[in-house]
């Protein structure tokens, strides 16, 4: 794994630090948020990219697989944290720095929100306690993921949010990604999926509704959404007569142009999730729409925190069998759930493969 990394790096550093002095130990270095310091302190820098190289994603698919590896090959609450994290990474450093430099460097990663990897194969935190040990994938006392302070003050305004509509959840859940970690997804890219989710919601619906527009009509009508189709859109599309179950699944479908048209500005506001939308409305507010724009991050983010605590409820409602009420729509929730991840690029997923973990 050591020696792989070293062979990563080809990238010469635009500006030259002061040289370590003494032995140095080798340390790779993932940050999460797009916009890092240089570092100050004396260090030797062996290499540095980003997202724009993209060999990138494939090394973190791999560190992935090293970090769920460690120990027995289960997953557990830190090796998941620890992924997640890697997930989110902007950039990937590789730097030598000597012992007596490892306070400025803990202070660096702290505010660049890395974690920090070593020649030992543990994963560390910013301050370098040990959070996945190469030997049994357990993490030392006092090891934590980092998460910017947005991330914590988002968690705790949507905890308060449902607590105030008597919907409990654990303070255990992590924060999710905030604004400084994330790339949207760009407008066009939204604009070409809000159309084929329409096309597919509306060849379901007439189908379901035993009057089956033609696809061929429907494409007649909405030629710029075959650009956008998924493969699994494409494959129900080409289905000469759905069943009911097929056509449920992209009913469904119109919750998440609904959460596509908001993050367009095409609804002023994301209602809370109780009830479905007016699929009468969508459409007609697709086919006027004009010149949209995409909401900001932070927007985006905190409609995607709620969300996500709220799945999380249901499913602990639904897996525990009590028999509770959800507080909301439970496949509204999913739906919205699914959208909202597409969005940030969780894990880097394309549309059929976008996971909604909880």
């Amino acid at each position: 794994m050591i020696n792989s990394l070293k062979r990563f790096f080809t990238r010469p550093q635009s500006v030259v630090p002061a040289a370590p002095t003494g032995e140095t130990t080798l340390y790779n270095v993932y940050c999460t948020r797009h916009t890092i310091a240089q570092p100050a302190f004396a260090h030797e820098l062996q290499g540095r990219r980003d997202l724009s190289d993209g060999e990138l994603l494939t090394h973190l698919h791999t560190f992935c697989g090293y970090v769920f590896g460690r120990g027995t090959e289960a997953m557990t609450r830190d090796k998941y944290h620890v992924i997640l994290h890697l997930q989110r990474v902007q950039h990937h450093l590789s730097m030598a720095v000597a012992d007596d430099e490892l306070p400025a460097l803990h202070a660096w990663a702290r505010e660049s929100n890395a974690l920090l990897f070593t020649p030992d194969g543990h994963v560390r935190d910013p301050d370098g306690h040990i959070l996945i040990n190469v030997a049994d994938g357990l993490a030392a006392a006092g090891a934590s993921v980092p998460y910017p302070e947005q991330a914590w003050t988002r968690k705790s305004a949507t905890e308060a949010a449902l607590a105030a509509r008597s919907i409990e959840v654990p303070a255990s859940l992590p924060p999710l990604a905030c604004e400084e970690e994330l790339t949207l997804r760009d407008r066009d890219e939204v604009i070409g999926r809000a159309r084929a989710l329409l096309l597919v919601a509306l060849r379901a619906e007439s189908v379901a509704a035993g009057e089956p527009m033609p696809v061929a009509t429907l494409l007649d009508k909405m030629p710029l959404a075959d650009d956008s189709l998924s493969p699994a859109e494409r494959t129900f599309l080409a289905l000469e007569s759905p069943s009911e179950h097929e056509c449920a699944q992209f009913l469904w479908r119109y919750e998440s142009l609904y959460v596509l048209q908001w993050a367009l500005g095409m609804v002023d506001a994301l209602p809370f999730p109780d009830a479905p939308c007016d699929t009468a409305a969508a459409v007609a507010r697709q086919i006027e729409m004009r010149g949209p724009e995409l909401r900001g991050a932070g927007e985006i983010v905190d409609a995607l925190d709620q969300t996500y605590r709220l799945h999380w409820h249901i499913r602990q409602i639904r897996l525990k069998k009590t028999g509770a009420q959800f507080g909301a729509d439970a496949d509204v929730v999913m739906e919205r759930h699914h959208a909202l991840n597409w969005l940030i690029r969780f894990q880097h997923a394309d549309w059929d493969e976008v996971d909604t973990p909880t």
